[in-house]
């Protein structure tokens, strides 16, 4: 069942079945990047480190023995049953990630809980599939089939007319606060689906957090240098933060969206310094990537 989405986690593939491996791998302490479904070398050695924990060959592949080691999140892939809430799992991961990456404001942990239902329910409706909540055969085959809801995505939008409404999904959002602070709503999605995967509750090592995976020292710039206020601790809110803080790196580099890129990933000061890096140079050309991809 759902061919498309037979698992390979070969180094850079992309395959919405990796984000079911990089949950289970964060429980065990040993992942700490974003839920983006490619399994990047920071997925192939957190596979590795697990393997070598639990006594298997570290080939950085998640085979049938190392989802196995891995536990109740290890298995089973996305596809294999019909879910439903109160279920846990590798397969439910995946399809959190899946509703996710269509901006629906769900958290991707592996249980199928209240705000997965809810989600799940507004995809089907979207695609005009039974809205009961549950993902069998024929929703499970729609995800698969990797079509965007569109449909849903702008009967979200469309009552968000004026900056007081509150769109429901992390897509709207983004759009909204880029319109209101004169920003192309494409740069600012690429950005926050390069930094978090569009997952509104990731932490990173260093402090970094939500959607745009913004540090505690820039939110306090933010607010007390840019915004002269406090702004919610809410997805809104950390989105808000993030699009300002890109508003003003586009100001110091008098619109250069490469320059204001490379100064969000590698900070501002050490771009004037010293010109953009490796690393740098990569990240600004993946988030221009992903911007004409439309994600």
């Amino acid at each position: 069942m759902l061919t498309a989405l037979a698992f390979a986690a070969a180094a850079n593939a992309s395959n919405p079945q990796i984000a079911g491996l990089q949950v289970a791998l964060r429980a065990y302490g040993l992942y700490n990047g974003p839920i983006d479904s490619i399994a990047g070398p920071g997925t192939v050695r957190a596979t590795k480190a697990f393997q070598r924990r639990a006594g298997l060959v570290p080939d950085g592949r998640a085979g049938p023995a190392t989802r196995r080691a891995l536990g109740p999140l290890g298995q089973p892939l996305f596809g294999r049953r019909t879910l439903r809430r109160r279920m846990f799992g590798w397969d439910v991961s995946v399809l959190q990630f899946m509703l996710a990456r269509r901006g629906a404001l769900v958290p991707v942990y592996g249980y199928f809980d209240g705000a997965t239902e809810r989600a799940l329910r507004r995809y089907q409706r979207g695609r005009r599939l039974a809205a009961d909540g549950i993902a069998g055969r024929f929703t499970l085959s729609a995800l698969a089939r990797g079509r965007p809801a569109v449909s849903l995505v702008r009967r979200t939008i469309r009552p968000a007319r004026t900056i007081h409404a509150e769109p429901r999904d992390v897509r709207g959002l983004l759009a909204r606060w880029a319109r209101i602070y004169s920003l192309d709503p494409g740069l600012v999605r690429a950005l926050a689906w390069m930094e978090s995967g569009y997952q509104t509750g990731l932490v990173s090592s260093a402090g970094a957090r939500g959607v745009m995976q913004v540090l505690p020292v820039t939110r306090n710039y933010v607010e007390t240098v840019l915004l002269r206020k406090r702004v919610p601790h809410t997805v809104s809110g950390d989105i808000q933060v993030g699009v300002v803080f890109l508003r003003q790196l586009l100001r110091e580099f008098r619109g250069s969206e490469r320059k204001a890129l490379a100064g969000w990933y590698q900070g501002p000061a050490s771009v004037h310094r010293r010109g953009q890096y490796r690393g740098t140079r990569l990240f600004v050309a993946n988030v221009l990537a992903l911007r004409t991809r439309g994600v």
